[in-house]
């Protein structure tokens, strides 16, 4: 899995740091959200989903 996250789409809620807290977090100056595991192992795969699921402006991608 590959996980992306385009910080010009982000708006800031943090559904994925709260989600997936593993590979996501939010930037401490303004929010939006950082990629900290860009290769998550297996194990973190149904919260990385479930992650870009509930993202409400579709900030967060991956690919498997």
């Amino acid at each position: 899995m590959r996980v992306t996250a385009d910080r010009n789409v982000c708006i800031g809620a943090g559904l994925c740091a709260l989600t997936a807290p593993g590979v996501f977090d939010q930037d401490d100056d303004n929010g939006l959200v950082k990629v900290l595991d860009a290769d998550p192992d297996a194990a973190s795969a149904a919260a990385v989903r479930e992650a870009a699921d509930i993202c409400p402006s579709g900030a967060v991608a991956f690919t498997e």
